[in-house]
């Protein structure tokens, strides 16, 4: 599809201010507990390198990585882990960092596996929830906006692997 890059959606005080207020939430939340975050890459880098930034909580960092699109925006029929954790979750609080909560297919199969772990705890902490487009329930304890459903690019989240580098949330717009 031709496309070009829209308004923008999200500037980036607001996305700063949400981040601190997130972050405040999660220290408050979590403190004292064996904290883990898992960041789902590649979407949620950014967010998550903000996110921790600001916590004022000792906690731990894992990655993993799911491919839930086919080319440029067309999601998958089942996603598809392409890098697990890399550390045990047994008994630990673990807080999932996601980009996008959008249908809740990607999410849901990502914290049934994760769950499968035995972890204390697993919540969900998700920049942008596109409630829409929903077709699976996901509780996101700590969500940082709600959109409407529009393809969005920026702050991590990408087109085709474009854009991720953005400083803000914007709007992709198809052209002809």
């Amino acid at each position: 599809m031709p496309h070009r890059l829209g308004s923008v959606l999200i500037p980036v005080p607001k996305i700063r201010d949400r981040v601190e207020e997130l972050a405040a939430a999660v220290s408050r939340d979590y403190a004292g507990k064996d904290l883990l975050l898992i960041c789902v890459l590649k979407g949620a880098a950014i967010f998550w390198a903000d996110l921790s930034r600001a916590l004022t909580i000792p906690c731990q960092s894992d990655f993993v990585a799911m491919e839930s699109y086919s080319g440029a925006t067309l999601p998958l029929a089942e996603p598809r882990f392409t890098k697990a954790a890399g550390v045990s979750l047994e008994g630990r609080d673990v807080l999932l960092i996601e980009d996008i909560v959008d249908t809740g297919h990607t999410v849901t199969h990502l914290k049934k596996s994760l769950q499968a772990q035995a972890p204390r705890s697993l919540a969900l902490c998700g920049l942008l929830d596109k409630a829409e487009r929903r077709q699976v329930e996901v509780p996101i304890e700590y969500c940082g906006f709600v959109i409407p459903n529009v393809f969005v690019v920026g702050y991590g989240l990408d087109y085709a692997q474009q854009y991720r580098h953005l400083p803000y949330i914007a709007r992709v717009e198809e052209v002809g």
